[in-house]
């Protein structure tokens, strides 16, 4: 790739030129991201999935008021949908469509706050092993090995059961092996571009490591980090839910989609199917919209590699 010229300390990314021998600008680059990512169909419907769930969770309770801490109801229970329910009841006599709204923030809360802060923590871990290399490298790098060798699963349960689980602990414990991934997929980029001119010309202009890991490294792993956090938020829903499902999500009166979906399960032989699907339902869309975005932003970024 040829360089325009030497770059000045302060400058984030470098130069993009193609083929042709011109340089294009990175506003044009991001235009042409944009515009490849509002191609995809299927982008196009994940967003407009994650904005009605969001709208549903948040400003449903605001329009649709039920009571769902104290208004246990055991003569209301396991109503089937009707007019003054229209998804029916629980076993407590909870209305499940709220139930589902209310459900529905705490697991989109967890699911953006641990996509936020394993890949900040795996970005900056990726980028600083990547960067110095030698023995720094290597020992940072068998510490995520060993992570990554432990079943996830096992140390999910097993922390759930030693420490009572609280919102911020759940995201504490799946932040503590989502951000494995993208520490190794931003160390390998780093490699690459540790290399490149314009990462040497700023340090024999003297400029300083962690500023050219936060200027210049990053920045141009922005791809990676952002197709990796769509599929960490949903990674942490389905994990979430998990969890749940096998009893060591949050503890009651809190309630998520998975612990739903696990209480219905156990009234599946009596035919109430009203406590199975609307919460499997969500949990599905709500992954599958993530996916499709984080697909789509893979697709869109390999276009302005290819670009460069």
């Amino acid at each position: 790739m040829a360089v325009i010229g030497i770059p000045d300390i302060g400058d984030v990314a470098e130069p993009l030129a193609p083929e042709g021998g011109q340089a294009t600008s990175g506003g044009s680059a991001w235009r042409i991201v944009l515009r490849t990512f509002v191609e995809n169909r299927l982008a196009v419907i994940g967003i407009g999935l994650v904005v009605l769930v969001t709208l549903f969770c948040f400003v449903g309770p605001l329009i649709y008021h039920t009571n769902q801490v104290l208004a246990v109801n055991l003569l209301g229970a396991n109503k089937p949908p009707s007019a003054s329910h229209p998804l029916g009841t629980d076993p407590n006599g909870f209305d499940i469509l709220g139930r589902l709204m209310v459900g529905g923030q705490s697991s989109l809360e967890i699911g953006f706050a641990v996509g936020i802060v394993a890949t900040t923590i795996g970005v900056l871990w990726g980028a600083i092993s990547g960067f110095f290399g030698g023995i720094v490298d290597a020992v940072m790098m068998r510490i995520v090995d060993v992570l990554l060798a432990i079943p996830a699963l096992f140390i999910f349960i097993y922390l759930a059961t030693v420490i009572r689980p609280t919102i911020g602990i759940l995201i504490g414990i799946l932040s503590l092996i989502g951000w494995l991934g993208p520490a190794r997929l931003v160390r390998g980029e780093t490699l690459s571009l540790r290399t490149r001119e314009y990462v040497q010309a700023v340090r024999v202009m003297g400029g300083r490591s962690w500023r050219v890991v936060l200027r210049h490294i990053v920045p141009n792993t922005i791809g990676t980090i952002v197709v990796n956090a769509t599929f960490q938020i949903a990674d942490a829903i389905l994990v979430l839910a998990t969890l749940s499902f096998l009893g060591f999500g949050l503890p009651p009166p809190a309630v998520n989609w998975g612990g739903m979906l696990s209480n219905g399960v156990s009234y599946s032989a009596d035919g109430y199917w009203w406590l199975i699907y609307p919460a499997g339902i969500m949990i599905i869309l709500t992954v599958i919209a993530f996916n499709f975005i984080g697909d789509a932003l893979r697709d869109a970024l390999e276009v302005r590699l290819q670009q460069r």
